[in-house]
C-alpha cells in the first residue's frame, strides 16, 4: 500500500479545521469519501474541500472498497457501534475523543480491535503537539525534581445554546455525550495528565448542578492518585463568569513547577527556584494533523506508533469513577 485513502464518518464542525484538511495535507494520505445524515450538508462539505465521494449512509463509508482507514467523527454514542462494524470489516479506525460513552464500551471496541487484528485509534491528539512533547521532556528530565502533586483548574462560561431548555446541544445529552461538557472537554486534561505523570490507579470524585441552567452536572471535582504516588487534584465549572475564565494545570516537583494551559495557546512556564522561563511552542493550525500523520505511516509500517485504544479506556474509566459510575 503506497497511500492511506481516508473515509470520514461525520463530517460535522470538528472536522472544519481540526481534522479534515489533514486527511489531504498529510503526506501519502488521501481523503477518499464522507458521509454526513443530512444530503444537504455533507455536499457542501465536500464540495468545499474538494472530496469527490460523499454520501447518507455509515456503510457506504465501511463496506467502500475504495476506503482504506476510517475516520469516526460523530457523537460518543455512535463511537462504538461504528467503530466495531469498521473493525469487523477489516478497517482501522481513527475515533475521535472521548472514545465511548463509557469504560464498559471503551473494552468493548478494545475486545473486537485484538480479535480481529485491526488497528484502533482515539484522538487524543495533544499527545502530539510540540507544546506538549517539550512539556514531558522537561518532566522526564527531572528538571523539576521528583513530582509531588499535580493541580487542574478550569472555569469556562455557559454557552448561549444551553440556555434553551427545549433544544439543549447534544453535548448535554447524556445518552449522546455520555454527559455534559465534562465528557466532551475534560477527557483531553485527564488523558494529558495520563501522558505526563502516567496511568491513575484510584480516584474520588463529586459533581453537582450549581447554576440552574440545565439539568446535569455543571461544577466537578476530583482526586487522583497515580500509580507512580503522585496526587492529584482537580477542578471543573462550566456555568462560570465569562471574564473569568481559567485553564491551568500544575506540574509541582521537588525543585521546581511547571505552570501550562490544555488549550497550548499560551506560552507554559516553568519556575526552577527564584528563576522562571516562559516557553513559546507553535500551535498547529489544523490540531489534530501531527497525530493523523503518525496514525498514517503507522498503518503504513513507516513507524512503530502503537495503538493507544487502552490509555484512551483509561480515561474513560476515570471520568466514570468521578461520575461515580464504577
Amino acid at each position: 500500500m503506497k497511500k492511506i485513502n481516508w473515509g470520514i464518518i461525520g463530517c460535522g464542525d470538528v472536522c472544519e479545521v481540526k481534522s479534515g484538511p489533514a486527511f489531504k495535507i498529510v503526506e501519502d494520505s488521501f481523503l477518499q469519501a464522507v458521509m454526513r445524515r443530512d444530503p444537504e450538508k455533507v455536499k457542501d462539505f465536500a464540495q468545499r474541500h474538494g472530496v469527490e465521494n460523499y454520501y447518507t449512509n455509515a456503510d457506504d463509508i465501511i463496506y467502500n472498497q475504495e476506503v482504506d482507514a476510517i475516520y469516526i467523527a460523530t457523537p460518543p454514542s455512535t463511537h462504538a457501534p461504528y467503530a466495531i462494524k469498521a473493525l469487523q470489516a477489516g478497517k482501522p479506525v481513527y475515533v475521535e475523543k472521548p472514545m465511548a460513552l463509557n469504560y464498559n464500551e471503551c473494552n468493548e471496541m478494545i475486545k473486537v480491535s485484538e480479535d480481529t487484528g485491526i488497528p484502533l485509534f482515539v484522538a487524543y491528539y495533544r499527545r502530539f503537539f510540540p507544546y506538549f512533547l517539550k512539556i514531558k521532556q522537561i518532566i522526564d528530565n527531572e528538571q523539576i525534581g521528583t513530582i509531588l502533586t499535580a493541580n487542574l483548574t478550569t472555569v469556562l462560561p455557559p454557552r448561549k445554546a444551553d440556555f434553551d431548555k427545549a433544544n439543549p446541544p447534544w453535548h448535554l445529552i447524556p445518552k449522546i455525550a455520555g454527559g455534559g461538557y465534562f465528557f466532551d472537554m475534560a477527557c483531553h486534561q485527564l488523558d494529558i495528565l495520563d501522558f505526563l505523570l502516567g496511568p491513575v490507579e484510584d480516584v474520588h470524585g463529586f459533581f453537582t448542578n450549581r447554576a440552574g441552567i440545565y439539568e446535569i452536572e455543571d461544577t466537578l471535582s476530583a482526586t487522583l492518585k497515580f500509580n507512580s504516588g503522585i496526587l492529584g487534584s482537580c477542578g471543573w465549572t462550566y456555568a462560570g463568569d465569562p471574564d473569568n475564565s481559567l485553564d491551568r494545570m500544575e506540574i509541582i516537583g521537588t525543585k521546581g513547577m511547571l505552570s501550562f494551559s490544555i488549550n497550548a495557546d499560551k506560552p507554559f512556564s516553568l519556575k526552577t527556584g527564584a528563576a522562571e522561563k516562559h516557553f513559546s511552542v507553535e500551535k498547529p493550525k489544523h490540531v489534530e494533523l501531527p497525530m493523523i500523520e503518525q496514525v498514517t505511516l503507522s498503518l503504513l509500517g513507516k513507524n512503530e506508533l502503537r495503538s493507544n485504544m487502552e490509555s484512551a479506556a483509561r480515561t474513560a474509566w476515570v471520568m466514570d469513577k468521578i461520575m461515580g459510575r464504577e
